[in-house]
């Protein structure tokens, strides 16, 4: 791996030079503008503070983007990674927060060395959408109290949310005007503007400016407060060290933490890929995010991972390599120790608006409305059940949930056993050199798995039939079969035997005829009844016949 990513450096970076690092240079101011905003509003979301995002975004690009599986990943504090973590900071306080950070880039390391990346590629695509809404209806529950200026109780958005019916809802409407100003300057932005100055960051600039006018001496709205003017934190676990105390507690909300690192990053580095047609080393990138997130939490970040938007932003504003994601945080360092003063006048509740509007465009409205204009029970099902875990309980169920209700509608979906029942079309013969009666002879076409769930199919079918002498099973389109179902094959063999008619297999494919060899089913009914096709099987019949009809007439002779 190490080999493989001193080559791909090589190749990044071959001709490099004064155009290209100002290319970088200029991406890299592009993508902090975006990244600004978002960090201070995704560390305050995440349950800790405007300093842990900034730290976060920070070194999240000075190690993970360095160390990254691809030139263009730009990572960091994201929208989903704080529902999360506010659930968490809720329940077991900011030292839990820090050591499941940890012990998630130690998972998602292990992860990498086991190639788990791949497991990505198996979740479908109806799940992951479904997630993505229900984290987005996560984020905007989760920042009601900071945009009306109100106070809840509870480890969750839903538990907050009812809590307002003991506390009771008194808006504060300084909060609410700042919040709504927000969210009206991103929506009604032009988007041609956006290349220059993001609407976040506009917007949080003219409320920042209403808020010093208005409201001087800070009394009016929560504010983000102090940031302070240093890269370790208080709450970083090389000062306030490892909860070892909830150790074990913390096991399960650190792989929440990895697998969603695991599934942003490597569903970013995929979008992101097709759009500077460079793959992305999943093994490494996992690696990148695991000594991430396990240097972060200990500077006091929270943990990080792959964000689109920003990779998006880099590579659009002519990113070449991933320095970009390098002159990104430097940008940010200066901003921390340059604008802290001024960015700790920041309404809370302008944070809020910037979060809501991105909630809402975090859904993926295009794959929603294909989702339901299809009008296909399963994406639609899966979509709304994955949602629904991700609000009322977390990332880990929901995921669970969603793969396990897809897995589920594919088995009772693959396993359609469709049984057809037809008479023998004599003028399909024609040039087969058949010359005998098939008008008491029927064909069951048997299409789909044989198991203990479809056998019945079989029975039943057969049991509406009447009036044939023998009975053709073509098998051709069974792809598999257990025991049960073959027990079930020779039990109707015996049944129909014992009334003097007759039963062939043909077209049995390899692996169902070996199992019927395991199990001792072709002894039973003997070789003969296990043929290649239907003409064959009618060839065997005809035979059988015209012996039996010899047969007769030498008796009668003698």
């Amino acid at each position: 791996m190490i080999k493989k990513y001193v080559n791909d450096l090589k190749k990044e970076f071959k001709g490099y030079g004064g155009k290209s690092l100002a290319k970088d240079a200029m991406a890299g101011l592009t993508v902090a503008a975006v990244a600004l905003p978002l960090a201070l509003a995704f560390g305050v979301s995440s349950g800790a503070d405007a300093a842990s995002g900034l730290i976060t975004a920070i070194f999240a690009g000075l190690i993970t983007g360095v160390l990254s599986g691809a030139s263009y990943q730009i990572s960091g504090p994201t929208g989903a990674m704080s529902a999360i973590l506010l659930t968490l900071s809720a329940k077991y306080g900011m030292p839990g927060v820090m050591t499941a950070g940890f012990l998630s880039g130690v998972v998602l390391i292990i992860a990498s060395l086991l190639k788990a990346g791949k497991l990505v590629s198996y979740i479908p695509s109806s799940v992951i959408t479904g997630f993505t809404s229900g984290i987005a209806i996560v984020i905007a529950l989760g920042q009601i109290d900071n945009f009306f200026g109100t106070a809840s109780q509870g480890e969750n958005a839903i538990a907050k949310l009812l809590s307002y019916g003991q506390l009771g809802f008194s808006p504060n409407w300084w909060a609410v005007a700042f919040g709504l100003a927000v969210i009206i300057i991103m929506v009604i932005y032009p988007k041609k503007w956006n290349s220059v100055v993001p609407s976040s960051l506009a917007s949080l600039i003219i409320v920042l400016i209403a808020n010093l006018i208005i409201n001087p001496d800070g009394t009016l709205v929560a504010e983000v407060g102090e940031i302070p003017k240093k890269l370790i934190t208080d709450s970083g676990l090389i000062k306030s060290g490892f909860d070892f105390s909830q150790i074990s507690e913390l096991i399960v909300p650190a792989f929440s933490i990895a697998i969603l690192g695991m599934i942003e990053s490597l569903l970013c580095g995929a979008s992101a890929g097709k759009m500077k047609n460079e793959r992305i080393d999943a093994q490494r990138e996992l690696v990148a995010q695991g000594i991430g997130n396990m240097i972060i939490p200990m500077l006091g970040g929270v943990p990080s991972t792959a964000a689109i938007a920003r990779t998006s932003v880099a590579i659009k504003s002519g990113g070449q390599t991933r320095m970009v994601s390098v002159f990104h945080s430097i940008t940010l360092i200066l901003s921390m120790f340059l604008l802290g003063g001024v960015m700790s006048r920041i309404p809370m509740s302008a944070l809020a608006g910037v979060l809501m509007v991105t909630a809402w465009r975090m859904n993926e409205w295009d794959s929603i409305k294909q989702i339901f204009k299809r009008k296909v029970k399963s994406p639609i099902s899966m979509f709304i059940v994955t949602m629904i875990a991700t609000v009322v309980f977390d990332l880990t169920v929901a995921i669970v949930a969603g793969v396990v209700l897809a897995i589920l509608l594919f088995i009772i979906k693959s396993s359609n056993l469709t049984v057809t029942v037809s008479d023998i079309d004599d003028r399909r013969l024609a040039g087969e050199g058949l010359t005998g009666d098939h008008s008491s002879i029927k064909v069951a076409y048997l299409s789909g798995p044989l198991f203990f769930g479809t056998q019945d199919a079989i029975t039943e079918a057969i049991s509406k039939e009447s009036g044939f002498c023998e009975m053709i099973f073509s098998m051709r389109g069974v792809p598999s079969a257990d025991d049960a179902s073959i027990d079930e094959l020779l039990n109707i063999y015996n049944e129909y035997k014992a009334k003097n008619i007759e039963i062939i297999f043909c077209g049995v494919q390899p692996g169902v005829k070996e199992m019927m060899k395991r199990v001792g089913f072709i002894d039973a009914v003997g070789r003969d009844h296990v043929l290649w096709d239907v003409i064959g099987a009618l060839r065997w019949i005809e035979m059988r016949d015209k012996q039996q009809t010899e047969q007769a007439l030498l008796k009668d002779g003698e």
